[in-house]
């Protein structure tokens, strides 16, 4: 069961190209946010249509295929772990939550 443990699935489109630079000179960071989109219909019988954003950093190897592959509307399947951070900006604190991505699948056809 340990595996279960904070582990989050998305299949989703990403909203921009992704973000790739080296950190300390050797280590490989992605960046991108992608979009998943849930479909309803409401009491009323009305479709209703989600769209949650979510921020995801890939490390090393896989954020260089990331980085490579991933275009803005690209369809990606990713699983990770949930990350929380907290950091201050002009004395406010900021509280900001990303997927850092372990796996990737890429959904979509060839571009």
């Amino acid at each position: 069961m340990n595996s279960l443990r904070n582990r989050v699935q998305l299949i989703g489109r990403l909203g921009a190209d992704p973000e790739t630079r080296q950190v300390n000179g050797d280590r490989t960071l992605t960046k991108f946010t992608m979009a998943t989109n849930e479909t309803f219909r409401n009491s009323a019988g009305e479709k209703i249509e989600e769209t949650q954003w979510h921020n995801v950093v890939a490390w090393g190897k896989i954020g260089e295929i990331a980085g490579k592959y991933l275009k803005k509307g690209s369809e990606v399947a990713i699983e990770g772990k949930l990350i929380h951070r907290v950091y201050e900006n002009n004395g406010e604190k900021k509280y900001f939550t990303e997927i850092s991505m372990n796996e990737m699948v890429m959904v979509g056809g060839k571009n």
